[in-house]
């Protein structure tokens, strides 16, 4: 509770007004992307030993939960809603770069390395996509910089995740 109430504290002393309605979709889309690639990460540990693979997801998950906290924080010091974790399609197939998992949680071995790899490489390209979209509206000095940190931490997973593709 306390650590919620800091960053809400932390984040509107940092941009009291300076966000607009790109920053706030930005903060809206990204909370249940970064939310769905929480969701992929917790099923590696009980499904594959590779221990890149095992080692990546731990990062995803140190890296993104804390972004989750910092955009729910800004989203409630803006006055903005906080939209409740659903990965409900809105009449698209996948919204806001989300991925369908299909049986991913059915794998195991190489196959669910593969599977997983694959899946969170389109994910991370969604993610950079609209990152790089709110770099072009946005004006929050804070989401501008989150926005730019995700493009380049997740790039370079990107290319790391490339590189762990199983072929075959």
């Amino acid at each position: 509770m306390l650590a919620a109430a800091s960053v809400l504290l932390l984040s509107a002393c940092g941009s009291p007004a300076t966000h607009n309605s790109a920053d706030v979709a930005f903060a809206q889309a990204m909370v249940p992307h970064h939310e769905q690639a929480l969701e992929m990460s917790r099923l590696v540990a009980s499904r594959t030993e590779n221990p890149e693979v095992i080692d990546l997801a731990a990062r995803i998950s140190k890296a993104q939960k804390p972004e989750i906290d910092r955009m729910n924080g800004w989203l409630k010091a803006w006055n903005a809603p906080v939209k409740a974790s659903s990965h409900s399609s809105h009449g698209h197939s996948e919204p806001h770069g989300m991925v369908d998992l299909g049986n991913l949680a059915d794998l195991s071995g190489t196959e669910f390395d593969r599977k997983w790899l694959s899946l969170m490489i389109l994910h991370h390209r969604g993610a950079v996509e609209m990152a790089r979209t709110h770099l072009a509206a946005g004006t929050d000095p804070a989401a501008r910089t989150l926005a730019q940190e995700v493009v380049t931490h997740q790039e370079k997973e990107i290319a790391e995740m490339e590189s762990l593709l199983p072929q075959g």
